[in-house]
């Protein structure tokens, strides 16, 4: 288990990483490692209910599919929180099948979590805003190619949930594009330079080897500030 304090945007996250136990199935495995972050962030005072991002790894489809379903159960009422989840053997380092990141919150009054659903509802909430910060689950899309993905629906959808929430690019600290293997970091950073206007201040690409369907060919996680009166 790695585990940092970030103080950033005026606010303190504990960030989380950690493989689960190598025993028993993908379910068994994701319900230990909940187990394990529970733990650690009560040595915080924290807990699941402070939850604001959550990342899954998964070895393959089985294991994405049914850690992703563990965690739905798991992160439920007061801990929903923005997700995403990969494929992404590379990223497990042991022989276990689930690996996840949990990024927490220090809550203080004026941060209360608020759940923007998507319409209709879908599994993963559209993002969820704590006061002056917006937080984005990941957005992909099907549709050929990656310019189409990317400069055709991720990012103009992005741009009005931004502007939903009253923020903008202008307002972005963090992009992370988990992009698939087969692209370069290049083209997404050209195209998201090409539609944002900018890039943030914090912008990472990460490869991955697939995610909840086939065709996807990145998933952009994003970090706002937005404007409160």
């Amino acid at each position: 288990m790695h585990e940092s304090v970030l103080n950033w945007l005026g606010q303190e996250f504990v960030v989380l990483s950690g493989e689960a136990p190598a025993t028993g199935n993908a379910e068994a495995q994701t319900r230990a490692l909940f187990d394990r972050f529970a733990d650690t962030l009560a040595r915080h005072q924290l807990t699941l209910a402070d939850i604001v991002r959550s990342r899954l790894f998964g070895r393959d489809r089985a294991a994405r599919d049914l850690g992703s379903t563990i965690r739905v159960e798991v992160l439920s009422g007061p801990a929903r929180c923005a997700t995403s989840s990969y494929i992404a053997p590379a990223r497990l380092a042991s022989g276990a099948d689930i690996a996840m990141d949990l990024i927490a919150l220090r809550p203080r009054p004026g941060l209360e979590k608020k759940i923007r659903e998507n319409d209709p509802p879908r599994t993963p909430c559209r993002y969820l805003t704590c006061g002056p910060l917006m937080i984005l689950s990941g957005q992909t899309c099907t549709d050929p190619g990656l310019e189409t993905q990317v400069a055709g629906d991720i990012l103009p959808r992005i741009t009005g949930y931004l502007a939903e929430a009253n923020s903008g690019w202008d307002q972005v600290a963090e992009a992370n594009c988990y992009l698939h293997e087969s692209q370069t970091p290049d083209a997404m950073r050209a195209l998201f330079e090409r539609v944002a206007g900018r890039l943030p201040p914090r912008f990472a690409c990460h490869r991955v080897a697939g995610y909840s369907a086939p065709g996807k060919l990145v998933e952009v996680e994003i970090t706002a500030l937005r404007r409160v009166s």
